[in-house]
């Protein structure tokens, strides 16, 4: 998955060696441990056949527990995405608790935008994390209606 090129891209890095693969996926295991959160395999029912993953994350110095979606390409467009993506957002809000989950969207990631809006995200300020631009895309707990950022409540500050 991680070695497709396209979907490399959409992550915003080139294609992954087994070694780099295998080391993303310890991270995501060792997530859980440190955080008592994080990614779960996404599986076709009928088969078994690992499609991808999809979760929560927040390392240090991220702005929010971030809600992420990678699939291989081969399963792209069969609703994987949207309904592990739901359930997801379910379980943060309703046994996590969280008034709010975001998602990071690289600008040319047209999909990740689209999937995330279909899910109500809203998009928001900018961040620059480990070198790549990214637009933050924010999901209140359905019923809440979203805070405006501190710049959206104060306006751009006069230098």
């Amino acid at each position: 998955m991680y070695a497709d090129p396209e979907v490399a891209r959409g992550l915003g890095h080139a294609p992954y060696t087994s070694p780099e693969a295998w080391e993303s996926f310890a991270v995501l295991i060792g997530e859980w441990m440190l955080s008592g959160n994080g990614s779960w395999a996404v599986e076709a029912k009928e088969t078994g056949d690992f499609a991808g993953h999809l979760g929560f994350t927040q390392p240090p110095g991220w702005p929010g527990l971030e809600l992420t979606v990678v699939l291989a390409r081969s399963w792209w467009g069969l609703g994987f995405a949207e309904e592990g993506a739901r359930a997801a957002l379910h379980h943060a809000f309703e046994v996590l608790g969280k008034e709010r989950v975001i998602s990071l969207a690289r600008p040319e990631n047209d999909r990740h935008r689209r999937l995330i809006q279909r899910l109500g995200g809203t998009p928001g300020e900018h961040v620059e994390l480990e070198g790549h631009r990214f637009e933050v895309y924010s999901m209140p707990r359905p019923g809440r209606v979203p805070q405006a950022s501190a710049l959206e409540k104060t306006g751009p500050r006069a230098e």
